[in-house]
């Protein structure tokens, strides 16, 4: 692996996979690891890349995983041998809208850590600026140590971080940004501070101080999802709820996510507002089936057009 961390213009770096070719060795100089081994070396990996396989999409996200993956192992072997490991700063920014599933990869990245011996106990604290910032001077600075002594050997994932630097001078979030940063210094293996929010705002987050920038070497953009992507999302709830759609309910579903999904591009909330859609339609469901006598199998599973009432 050569190269492994390329920086950028503005102090983030991307771990990217060593992509050159090199000279092929004859096999009688090198005795290459039989597929078994191989496998085996690489379980942690595999296990990992299954449970992001459940997720639907996310295909750069999942490159990025096992690219961060590539990185840590390869460090581990560098060591190993006596040669220098890379520097491993892991603190991470999650940039996407509400929904796109990043703090179920947040616990991923816990899981991943904590079996690859990065993190003791690889669990994730989450936050929100409530936790954080306290009513008077010096309440935010022990409160944002409270939450980081919970997440040590962790991960402590802060969502909608923005919020923090949207106060001014005189707002306690200044004081909250100010201890998470000097704790991500002294602390830095100890946990790992991932922030989450909206693309734009924490863009403008990140411009309030621009220290913070080369403190977050791993960004992952979550993008939304497509409408046949939310489908699928749906389908995989209802198929674990043990229920179906009609043709005509899945037509429904999907014209209103194209209509909705258009109209709300900055504030759609994603796999969430499916999430919410298909527990109202089964409540639907139920309040319709009160007044059935035969209730089948295949009656108690269906979810038909009508169970879908829309406020948009």
């Amino acid at each position: 692996m050569s190269e492994p961390i390329r920086m950028k213009n503005n102090g983030q770096i991307s771990i990217m996979l060593n992509a050159d070719k090199r000279e092929k060795v004859k096999q009688s100089t090198i005795e290459m690891p039989s597929k078994s081994l191989l496998h085996e070396q690489h379980a942690i990996l595999k296990e990992i890349e299954a449970e992001m396989n459940a997720l639907v999409g996310m295909d750069q996200i999942k490159k990025m995983m096992k690219e961060i993956y590539a990185w840590i192992y390869i460090n581990k072997k560098r060591e190993a041998n006596g040669l220098k490991p890379g520097q491993q700063v892991l603190h991470m920014m999650f940039k996407g809208n509400p929904g796109t599933g990043k703090t179920s990869v947040a616990r991923l990245i816990g899981k991943l850590f904590h079996k690859m011996d990065v993190l003791p106990k690889g669990h994730l604290i989450e936050a929100e600026r409530a936790d954080l910032v306290g009513e008077y001077i010096g309440h935010t600075a022990q409160k944002t140590r409270d939450l980081i002594k919970k997440a040590a050997g962790g991960i402590l994932f802060v969502d909608e971080a923005y919020s923090l630097g949207r106060g001014g001078e005189k707002d306690f979030g200044k004081e909250a940004i100010d201890t998470l940063v000097k704790h991500m210094e002294d602390k830095q293996n100890e946990f790992i501070l991932i922030l989450a929010g909206y693309s734009r705002e924490m863009d403008f987050f990140l411009s309030l101080n621009p220290g913070l920038q080369s403190r977050f070497p791993l960004v992952f953009d979550f993008p939304d999802y497509s409408v046949n992507e939310l489908m699928e999302i749906g389908k995989r709830m209802l198929k674990d709820k043990e229920y179906t759609l009609t043709p005509e309910a899945e037509s429904k579903l999907k014209d209103h996510l194209l209509y909705v999904k258009g109209k709300n591009r900055d504030t759609f909330s994603n796999g969430r507002y499916v999430r919410n859609i298909i527990e109202k339609a089964i409540r639907a469901q139920a309040m319709r089936l009160l007044t059935v006598n035969n209730l089948e199998r295949n009656v108690l599973t269906s979810l038909i057009s009508e169970d879908f009432v829309f406020t948009e």
